[in-house]
C-alpha cells in the first residue's frame, strides 16, 4: 500500500487524552502494552523475523510518529517514518536474563517510533517481545489482529485482503460536521455534570506513596458461573457493568455512580480488522435513589449503553474538557487473547512483574474477564496513594456478594443499597 509522505494528521482526541495522562507520568510505563513470549523450539526464527516485518510493513500504524506541527506546533502525527526492520539476537541466557529486566521501558514520543518488537535466542529458548503505545494500539490490535496476522505470514498465508488505512480513519474522523457532533456532546455534559470525586469515588485517603503509584489485585469471582447467562441470555457485560455501578454506589455511600466503562470501539467489519486504537471510553450515570428491580435496572442500563453508542464520536468534548478524568472506569474482556500460537506451535506467556517506572492510569480501573472455565476474574488496579490493597479488596469481595445477589433480577436495588 502507498503511504502518506509529509502530511500532518490531528491526533485523536482520545489520543490526545492518553497522552496527556502519561504527561503527569511521562517517565514511567503507564502507557505501554507489552507481552514476553517464550515461543516454541520448532519456530525458525529469521524466518520468524521475515514475517513480521512483512506485517510492520503492511500497515500505516507502525510508520505513526508524534511531532509538532513546523506551523502551528500543536501536537500531531505523521505516518510516514521509517521501519526499522527487526533481527534475531543471539545472545546467552545470561544475557538474556539481564535484557529481561529492562524490556520494558518509557516511551520518548516526540519523533520516535511507537512499538518495539525484539526477538531473542539463546542456547535454551527463544523469545519474542513486542510493546506497543496506547495511543496507537489498543488490546485488540496489540493482543489479537498482530499475533494472528504474524502467524498467517509466518504460515506463508498471503492476505488477499488490502491492509486498511488508519490515517485515513483518523482524517475521516476529523472531519465530521460539528452540528453531527452537537447534540452527543449536551448528552455526554449532561451526564457527567454532577460527577464529584468525593461522592462518586470511593473514600480516598492518603497512604504516603506517589501519586499514579500503581497497586493491583486480582480476585477470582465465586458466585457466578457462565451458565447463569446461558440460560437468562442476559448481556454480560451489561451485568458486570451494572454489579460495578451498585458496588461503587454502596462503597461510596451516595446512592449514586457516576463512571466510564471501555468499548472495543470496533462497531463494523472494517473497524474490527483496523490496526490501531480504537477503543472508547463512555460515561455512564445511574441514580440509585428510585428503587426498582434488578432485570428493569439492566432493561435500562442496556438503553444508556446503546445511546451512549449512539454518540461515541462525539466524546471528543468528554476527552478534550477531561471530564472522566477521575471516574473508576470498567472493562469486561470476553475471548480475551491469553494463548498465542504461530505455525501450529504455542507460545507461553513469561510474566514481567511491574518495576519502579510503572504507574497506574485511574484511581481506580475494574476489568472483569471471562476465562474459558466458564469462570470471572476480577482484576483492580488501582493508585495506591489513594487506597490501601485491603480497601480494594473489600470492593471485590462486595462486587462478588452483589453479584449473587442480582442473580434474582427481582431483587430491589435498595436491598443491595440499603
Amino acid at each position: 500500500m502507498e503511504f502518506s509522505t509529509e502530511k500532518f494528521y490531528p491526533l485523536r482526541p482520545i489520543q490526545r487524552w492518553l497522552v496527556d495522562k502519561h504527561f503527569n507520568k511521562a517517565k514511567s510505563t503507564m502507557m505501554n502494552i507489552g507481552v514476553l513470549l517464550k515461543l516454541s523450539h520448532a519456530i525458525d526464527m529469521e524466518y520468524f523475523a521475515e514475517a513480521i516485518n512483512s506485517v510492520l510493513n503492511r500497515h500505516d500504524i507502525f510508520r505513526c510518529r508524534f511531532v509538532f506541527h513546523p506551523e502551528t506546533s500543536d501536537l500531531c502525527q505523521i505516518f510516514d517514518g521509517e521501519i526499522t526492520p527487526v533481527k534475531v539476537e543471539y545472545i546467552s541466557d545470561e544475557e538474556f536474563a539481564i535484557r529481561a529486566e529492562k524490556l520494558r521501558e518509557p516511551y520518548r514520543i516526540i519523533n520516535k517510533p511507537l512499538w518495539r518488537v525484539y526477538l531473542f535466542e539463546t542456547p535454551t529458548a527463544k523469545y519474542v517481545f513486542s510493546d506497543f503505545y496506547h495511543a496507537v494500539m489498543d488490546g485488540v490490535a496489540a493482543s489479537y489482529l498482530f499475533s494472528r496476522e504474524v502467524d498467517m505470514a509466518y504460515r506463508g498465508r498471503n492476505r488477499n485482503l488490502t491492509p486498511l488505512s488508519y490515517a485515513a480513519y483518523v482524517e475521516a474522523e476529523a472531519q465530521i460536521p460539528e452540528s453531527e457532533l452537537a447534540e452527543g456532546h449536551a448528552y455526554w455534559k449532561n451526564m457527567l455534570a454532577p460527577f464529584d470525586k468525593k461522592k462518586h469515588l470511593p473514600p480516598t485517603k492518603n497512604f504516603g506513596d506517589a501519586a499514579w503509584t500503581q497497586g493491583a489485585v486480582k480476585y477470582r469471582i465465586k458466585n457466578i458461573f457462565n451458565e447463569f447467562f446461558r440460560r437468562t441470555h442476559l448481556n454480560e457485560n451489561n451485568f458486570f457493568l451494572g454489579a460495578t455501578m451498585l458496588t461503587l454506589a454502596k462503597i461510596s455511600g451516595s446512592k449514586e455512580s457516576v463512571m466510564s466503562w471501555i468499548n472495543n470501539g470496533r462497531t463494523n467489519a472494517q473497524e474490527r480488522r483496523l490496526m490501531g486504537l480504537m477503543l472508547e471510553q463512555l460515561p455512564c450515570a445511574w441514580d440509585f435513589h428510585e428503587d426498582i428491580t434488578i432485570e428493569n435496572f439492566l432493561d435500562k442500563l442496556a438503553g444508556q449503553v446503546n445511546t451512549g453508542l449512539k454518540y461515541r464520536k462525539s466524546l471528543d468534548i468528554v476527552y478534550n474538557e477531561g471530564l472522566e478524568d477521575e471516574c473508576v472506569s470498567f472493562i469486561f474482556q470476553k475471548n480475551i487473547n491469553n494463548s498465542f500460537v504461530f505455525g501450529d506451535n504455542s507460545a507461553e506467556i513469561v510474566y514481567l512483574p511491574p518495576n519502579d517506572i510503572s504507574a497506574v492510569e485511574n484511581a481506580l480501573d475494574v476489568e472483569i474477564n471471562s476465562e474459558d472455565t466458564g469462570e470471572y476474574s476480577l482484576q483492580l488496579d488501582y493508585d495506591a496513594s489513594l487506597y490501601s490493597e485491603e480497601e480494594i479488596l473489600n470492593f471485590a469481595k462486595t462486587l462478588d456478594e452483589i453479584v449473587r445477589v442480582m442473580q434474582n433480577i427481582n431483587t430491589q436495588t435498595s436491598e443491595i443499597l440499603g
